[in-house]
């Protein structure tokens, strides 16, 4: 797990941010080495292409249609995951930022309310759907995703992250297995 143990090392802790007793986990340092990065993707292209959620179809069939990235870090991963698993790519937004006809959904968080839109063709009824982010707290946003997904006819096979802070039980709040890379326990 040597892979695992890179990307945990590059984490860097930034406590009370956004707001005091928040510890934010930063993964731009993983950005910043492109050694470390390509090991993250690669770990998360395998771990999909190799989970029995995503098990290979024997007649061929894609397994995965699209790759739905949360607002923001999501944005960050997503695109070059679908890219390599030859699926599309979806952002799902802050509420307000995306043009044309959107269907929105509300979610709590840590730290707040906030709302997320996805246009309303980015993803067609019976569409094979992994979301992902960087983190899953309390598993706000990401439920909210998949509400999204669902409101459009998805079908979720995955939620994957980066880091889950399995002390929040925000997986316990997701209708679909839950992947993180490394998990914190306090």
């Amino acid at each position: 797990m040597a892979d695992v143990e890179l990307i945990r090392s590059l984490l860097r802790p930034h406590p009370d941010f956004p707001k005091k007793g928040i510890v934010f986990l930063d993964i731009f340092p993983i950005m910043r080495d492109p050694v470390a990065f390509e090991v993250l993707i690669t770990h998360l292209v395998h771990h999909i292409t190799s989970s029995a959620t995503v098990a290979p179809v024997s007649s061929g069939a894609k397994k995965v249609d699209v790759v739905v990235g949360l607002d923001a870090r999501g944005f960050l991963l997503g695109p070059i995951i679908a890219l390599r698993l030859g699926a599309s790519f979806v952002p799902v937004r802050k509420k307000g930022r995306l043009p044309g006809e959107c269907v929105t959904a509300t979610y709590e968080k840590e730290y707040g309310t906030d709302s997320f839109d996805v246009q309303v063709d980015a993803i067609v009824p019976g569409n094979k759907v992994i979301v992902i982010d960087d983190l899953i707290a309390t598993g706000g946003s990401a439920k909210a995703a998949g509400e999204l997904v669902k409101q459009l006819g998805g079908h979720i096979l995955e939620y994957v992250f980066i880091v889950g802070l399995s002390f929040l039980k925000g997986h316990e709040q997701l209708d679909a297995p839950v992947y993180s890379m490394i998990e914190i326990d306090e």
